[in-house]
Formats: C-alpha cells, sequence, structure tokens
C-alpha cells in the first residue's frame, strides 16, 4: 500500500467514524423504571385545578445536541389508563362523555420538527391523535439534564408543556368556561440505545 492509498483510507475511515459520532442519539422513553410521566390539569370549575395522569405510554425519541432541529419524538398513550386519584371520575373520564376508551383505545403524539430556542429551549410541533381526532399541537420544551447513570447507561430527559381546547379533539362534555382547555405537563426521560 502506497502512502497515497494508505492516507485516503485513513481520512475515509476518520470520515466514516466522524459522521456516525455526529449522527443523533436515539432513546426509548423510561416507563419501566417510571422516569417519565404523562400528566394533565384542568380547571374544576373555576375553583381549583384537577390533576390527572396516563400510567401506560410508550415511546422513543431521537436528539441530537449539535443538530436540534432534527429531533423527533412519538408517543403512544393507553387512554384506559387515566388515573385522577378518583375511581369514580377515572370511570367517567374513560366514558363517552370524555375518552371513550373502547373506541379509542389509544391516544398519539407524532413530531413533525423542532424549533430550537435560546438557553436549550424550544418548540416542538407534531400531531397529536386524541378521541379519534388528530390536529397539529406545539410543545414548549425544556431540557432537564442529560448524561451517565449508575447502571452504566445514558439518560436524557426533557419537560414539555402544552395546552389545547378538549372541543378540537371532539371531547364536547360542557363543564363551562372556565373548563374548557386542558394542559399537559410531560417528564421524559429517556435511555440511550
Amino acid at each position: 500500500m502506497n502512502l497515497k492509498t494508505f492516507t485516503t483510507s485513513l481520512l475515509v475511515a476518520g470520515l466514516a467514524f466522524g459522521s456516525s459520532a455526529l449522527m443523533a442519539a436515539d432513546y426509548v422513553i423510561d416507563t419501566k423504571g417510571a422516569h417519565a410521566f404523562i400528566q394533565f390539569r384542568v380547571q374544576h370549575l373555576g375553583y381549583s385545578w384537577l390533576y390527572g395522569r396516563f400510567n401506560e405510554f410508550s415511546g422513543r425519541f431521537s436528539y441530537d445536541e449539535a443538530a436540534q432541529e432534527k429531533a423527533s419524538i412519538e408517543v403512544t398513550i393507553k387512554t384506559a389508563s387515566v388515573d385522577s386519584n378518583h375511581a369514580e371520575r377515572d370511570k367517567h373520564l374513560r366514558s363517552k362523555d370524555f375518552l371513550d376508551v373502547d373506541k379509542y383505545p389509544e391516544a398519539k403524539f407524532v413530531s413533525t420538527g423542532y424549533a430550537p430556542g435560546k438557553d436549550g429551549k424550544g418548540v416542538l410541533k407534531g400531531r397529536l391523535t386524541l378521541h379519534g381526532v388528530t390536529k397539529a399541537v406545539e410543545i414548549q420544551v425544556e431540557p432537564i439534564g442529560a448524561g451517565k447513570d449508575p447502571w452504566g447507561g445514558y439518560r436524557r430527559g426533557f419537560e414539555g408543556k402544552t395546552k389545547f381546547a378538549m372541543a378540537d379533539f371532539g371531547i364536547l362534555k360542557n363543564l363551562g368556561p372556565k373548563s374548557k382547555d386542558v394542559e399537559m405537563i410531560l417528564s421524559i426521560e429517556g435511555i440511550r440505545q
């Protein structure tokens, strides 16, 4: 092998290694260890906040600090896992008045783009399917942290917040003008694959 061939081989190997090192990392959301949460809140008659969560969901995301605009995420929620810490209310939330879980057992969010902002924050755009209706939504995202975990893995976490009108997704139960919107809080911790 002459010097020119050797140098070319080194350059190709370096480019291949460099490009793979710069590729986005894929993460699985850590629901098994219960280090991720999908919560919601809605005003109760305008007098207080009613909080709840979904106990069963799964998903994955891809993220590269050097190319944040390429970030993506996909999450699937089992709607029957709704939990507001009150059995009778949860039964009502699962009924046709709200989530209609027999007809719509899953909700899903699939991102369509990410716009990085200042201080690591950004806006995640995507399509939310809920109650059989798919609409565009935006989620305000804030990074929480990233690094090695005690078990030899690598983790990354974000918090996201969004708000939408239930009626936009065909949930028409009238709870009064102060209760028409639901706020979602997403605390996502992923394990790098």
